[in-house]
């Protein structure tokens, strides 16, 4: 029996302190994502959520490949699938947004190749380190498949225009270079390095000021999908002025020391 197929699971989650982990993990089909896996990922994020404690995500994949993306055999056993989120069942779309609306900062750890909708995965994230020989395609059009609305805006406001027509119009493969250049990688570094370089954002990101991190990513976002709720981030600024972690923060300053914020 092939071993990585014996190993294959639904994403595991693991927390260490204010980190939380979800590692796809189907390394033997290059962590193609399955109906099971939606459910589990769901699940997850929500879990990610409700964790007062958690202040960084990192999304990563077993073996050589970050994700193939979604299960093709379900798409082709399933033409009148719903293709956008609904309330009743989990929706490749309703995952990834759900991923997106995360309140915590997200780091992608690409691992390697990213294919088909977990291209779409990886943006939802905050940030997306990336081996160098990572690439990625977005076969859509080679499949006849119309992509599911909330995904092509993505890919708009954070490549551009461009490059979004180039990678959903041609489906053609492009390299990790390339991935840096258009904005779809973060970083890109050596594989050795790979680890170390999320450890370091990981912590930088967990020892910022939650309330504060979390609002801005918030209002951020929602400039992105041109959805700002000018009031809500004036409300979100007005409770980061009255924190006690606003005050820890200008101790710290003047005391020329770290601060240690209490999320409050």
């Amino acid at each position: 029996m092939n071993i990585q197929a014996a190993e294959a699971t639904t994403p595991l989650l693991t927390i260490s302190g204010a980190r939380a982990t979800i590692r796809l993990n189907r390394p033997a089909v290059h962590n193609r994502i399955e109906p099971a896996d939606l459910v589990k990922l769901g699940e997850h994020f929500a879990a990610v959520e409700a964790n007062p404690e958690i202040r960084v995500l990192v999304l990563t994949g077993t073996g050589k490949s970050f994700s193939s993306g979604y299960h093709l055999g379900d798409m082709a056993e399933r033409p009148n699938a719903d293709v956008t989120a609904r309330a009743d069942a989990p929706s490749f779309e309703g995952v990834a947004d759900q991923l997106e609306r995360l309140r915590v900062p997200t780091i992608c750890r690409l691992n390697g190749g990213v294919y088909g909708g977990s291209t779409d995965l990886a943006l939802c994230c905050d940030f997306r380190i990336g081996v160098d020989t990572a690439e990625m395609f977005m076969p859509a059009a080679r499949l006849g498949l119309h992509y599911y609305p909330s995904g092509m805006i993505r890919y708009v406001s954070r490549l551009g225009l461009n490059a979004a027509k180039k990678l959903f119009l041609t489906a053609e493969k492009i390299q990790a270079a390339e991935m840096l250049a258009i904005g779809y990688l973060t970083e890109m570094v050596p594989a050795a390095e790979l680890d170390a370089r999320v450890d370091a954002l990981a912590d930088r990101l967990a020892a910022m000021a939650p309330l504060a991190v979390q609002g801005v990513k918030r209002s951020l976002n929602e400039i992105a999908r041109q959805e700002f709720d000018v009031e809500g981030a004036i409300a979100r600024a007005k409770a980061s002025q009255a924190s006690e972690d606003l005050q820890e923060g200008l101790r710290a300053f003047r005391e020329k020391r770290a601060p240690v914020f209490k999320g409050r």
